[in-house]
């Protein structure tokens, strides 16, 4: 006896109305950012009550935290395909390789740090943890690097790390300041981890 249960009309319609809100505020968010985002614009373009999206994503945050989720989703998988065979190149390649990402998706990726849950409620545990991932891509090659190093000292290094490539990036790539050109936003990266890695007696690539 066959078990599996077809998809009826009304579930495939409600999956399509589900995706279709997620692709408008994936649109809004990427072109114009998180603050001109509104829930009356999005059903309306949708073609749906704004209660429809509140049922679909339990409130307005849920639709926010959902896009959120895809785009670290996203870039964990743009930084876990940086070549690991040397830990040195693979730091600058993580590195470079965000700023790629930030420079194609900055108004997303500004979404994820930037969003804040409606009555100061917590940030959801599982986007934490999945940022706190990406984040811990340094961790690896930073253990080949200094093996001597504990992972408490290694974990908060590569925390550091990462910080502080995504504020070079995040304040280089600000409109609203004077933007810096990609290229010279790479030179920049490059300087700042030659100047971190020969602090901890590591030889930076070249």
């Amino acid at each position: 006896m066959n078990n599996v249960q077809k998809e009826s009309p009304r579930d495939h319609k409600k999956f399509r109305r589900r995706l279709q809100i997620l692709e408008i505020a994936r649109g809004i968010i990427a072109a114009k950012g998180l603050r001109s985002l509104k829930v009356r614009d999005v059903a309306e373009a949708a073609g749906c009550s704004v209660g429809s999206v509140y049922n679909e994503f339990g409130d307005f945050d849920g639709v926010i935290l959902t896009v959120n989720r895809e785009t670290v989703q996203a870039l964990t998988v743009r930084l876990s395909g940086v070549p690991a065979e040397d830990p040195v190149r693979q730091l600058y390649g993580l590195a470079e390789t965000y700023l790629e990402f930030f420079s194609e998706h900055a108004n997303l990726l500004r979404s994820l740090f930037e969003h804040r849950m409606e009555d100061d409620r917590p940030y959801p545990d599982d986007i934490l943890q999945m940022v706190m991932h990406a984040f811990a891509l340094m961790h690896p090659p930073l253990v080949r690097l200094l093996p001597d190093a504990d992972d408490v000292k290694i974990a908060l290094l590569s925390r550091t790390l990462f910080s502080a490539v995504h504020g070079i990036i995040s304040l280089g790539l600000e409109e609203r300041m004077i933007a810096v050109p990609p290229q010279m936003l790479r030179q920049q990266l490059d300087q700042f981890l030659d100047a971190h890695l020969a602090g901890l007696g590591i030889v930076p690539a070249r």
